[in-house]
């Protein structure tokens, strides 16, 4: 596949051998009449992904080392093993029309006639990667697969599993617990969850079909099919997931709700559960939390600059009402918990009100609300504001007795901090109104308003460069029309040229993305926008006096993150507006 006498040089050159090594190298694969790269792997001279690494730059192949690759369910879908094994290759994910697949040799003529066929028959694109022959005995293996150590269970317990659901009926809690903890779906369950933790992964979706039981994982706030188990072990993995987290185990008409926690490779996690019947039998989805992260810098969240000083004044101040607004999903949460630590101090009461406690922090007050008991949000405010607080903060303003206590607590001096779903910041403003609040008691008590959406945030390590046309920069600048310079550090922001992206590369599993950023629209209430809301003021009017006073929007917050590389230019425009990314002008 490679020229030897090349690929030794290149060796050589690189300082990976020696004039030793490759002397006796040259003679031992002249003596066994073999190659010298055959030498090399067998008596392991060099590491197997930087020989590999070498090769795919002499013969122009793209590499990929699948030892840190998670390998995608969905593309080794209708390939016979058999066929994988014999032809030493691994489709590991489906991108933009292309199945993506490794090879030991890219250049075997039976390999390359069967990747054809098996690519034309599902209307894809093959794209040929090199990996080194030691990742793709283990990809195949399953030294790294879920699938393989599931399959172990399901091969060696069969029976067991095809029984479980049965052998469930009629049986107490007790004997449920001895006969789930013995069961090999307790093994299934675990190696489930140790494997969305080792990818990284927000969510674990369990999903009934008409044939199987499918299995996703979210990575990056994408879901990635990752198994595909036998449909005939659902009740048994649900049952077991309903008894790590104290449900109902005979209950599957309604939904149900729970958490557990556990240790996985020496770290705590907790998982909040949500069981829902459908069609096909009953779904699982459980959130994972690490317990041990800590809490992310606002850097980290994407909160930097102008925006960042505005939100601290707020943070810091002894009173007032400070609103994080967004759908479901867009990082609210994590963003009151990263306010809630830079506010956390000795001498600070700081009580919570959180439905559920995502986030433990230590020094601080956290409630569970329990609607069923009577334990809400409005009631328990109510209680908090007789425990002496300091700071206050309530999960969501859902309802009016809610949004007045809020009001309430802040006029009489307290620091309250909650979530509001509103589509933009200012929305926040009517959104209050149409719950009941006065537009006066609004405007005494708000302090600032904020709203945030997630994106991807590009791989850093395959980051491509790509020339705006003439007719892509008028627009952008066109958006960015009226954005203050000081938000504009870069000489990217101050004059576009380039956008990026990221092609896909093993250090982000090869799909171009790694991790999440938010972007965000942060508006303080200033004396301007007070006096407008006592005086009853519409959208527009508020909307033209925060512009004036410097506010960038969620969408030109994007805009600049994207011309400075950090995430995708049209994954801003689709999060920041329902219409056609491609319509800039909406």
């Amino acid at each position: 596949m490679v020229d030897q006498d090349k690929l030794i040089a290149e060796l050589e050159s690189r300082g990976l051998l020696n004039k030793d090594q490759v002397k006796h190298i040259k003679a031992r694969a002249q003596q066994e009449e073999t190659t010298p790269e055959a030498v090399i792997i067998q008596e392991k001279e060099i590491f197997p992904e930087a020989l590999t690494q070498v090769i795919a730059e002499l013969t122009g192949y793209p590499y990929v080392d699948l030892t840190r690759v998670t390998v995608d369910a969905e593309a080794m879908r209708d390939i016979a093993r058999k066929a994988a094994v014999t032809y030493k290759f691994v489709a590991f994910n489906i991108r933009d029309g292309k199945l993506l697949i490794a090879m030991e040799d890219p250049t075997d003529f039976q390999a390359q006639e069967a990747i054809k066929f098996i690519t034309k028959r599902r209307g894809l694109i093959p794209e040929i990667y090199l990996a080194s022959a030691d990742s793709v005995d283990k990809a195949l293996g399953g030294a790294n697969a879920a699938q393989a150590e599931i399959g172990g269970a399901l091969k060696d317990f069969s029976k067991e599993l095809a029984d479980a659901g049965r052998q469930l009926e009629g049986k107490d809690d007790s004997d449920l617990k001895v006969a789930m903890e013995e069961a090999p779906v307790t093994k299934v369950v675990a190696v489930l969850i140790r494997h969305a933790i080792e990818g990284h992964a927000s969510d674990i979706h369990i999903e009934p079909t008409e044939k199987d039981l499918r299995v996703r994982y979210r990575i990056d706030g994408k879901l990635h099919t990752t198994l595909v188990l036998p449909l005939k072990v659902q009740p048994a993995v649900i049952s077991r997931i309903k008894i790590l987290s104290n449900l109902k185990i005979d209950e599957s008409r309604l939904p149900q709700d729970g958490r557990f926690s556990a240790n996985v490779e020496n770290k705590a996690y907790d998982f909040r559960v949500s069981t829902m019947p459908t069609t096909f039998g009953e779904k699982a989805a459980l959130r994972i939390l690490d317990k041990s992260a800590g809490a992310p810098s606002f850097a980290d969240l994407g909160l930097t600059g102008d925006m960042h000083q505005r939100f601290m004044e707020s943070l810091d101040a002894p009173h007032g009402i400070v609103l994080i607004s967004g759908p479901t999903g867009a990082g609210k949460s994590t963003t009151l918990f990263t306010s809630l630590t830079h506010l956390n101090k000795p001498d600070r009461n700081i009580v919570t009100l959180e439905d559920p406690v995502e986030y433990e922090i230590e020094g601080i007050n956290q409630t569970q609300v329990h609607p069923d008991i009577g334990l809400g949000f409005a009631s328990g405010l109510r209680s908090i504001l007789r425990q002496d607080p300091d700071v206050i903060m309530v999960g969501e303003i859902r309802d009016k007795e809610t949004a007045e206590l809020a009001v309430h607590a802040s006029l009489t001096g307290h620091l309250v901090l909650s979530t509001i779903h509103t589509n933009d910041a200012l929305g926040t403003i009517p959104r209050l109104i149409d719950m009941g609040i006065d537009p006066f008691l609004l405007a005494a008590s708000l302090r600032l308003m904020a709203a945030q959406r997630l994106v991807s945030r590009l791989c850093q390590h395959c980051l491509e460069e790509q020339p705006l046309t003439d007719l892509l920069q008028r627009k952008i600048n066109a958006m960015l029309d009226g954005v203050p310079d000081t938000y504009r550090v870069e000489d990217n922001q101050k004059t576009p040229k380039v956008l990026y992206s990221s092609k896909g590369c093993p250090e982000c599993q090869e799909r171009g993305v790694s991790g999440r950023l938010a972007i965000f629209e942060v508006t303080p209430v200033s004396r301007k926008l007070r006096e407008a809301m006592n005086e009853s003021a519409d959208y527009d009017t508020l909307q033209d006096i925060s512009r004036s006073e410097g506010m960038v929007s969620m969408r030109q917050d994007g805009i600049l993150k994207a011309l400075s590389g950090k995430v995708h230019f049209e994954d801003v425009l689709r999060v920041t507006a329902e219409a056609d990314p491609n319509n800039f002008d909406k």
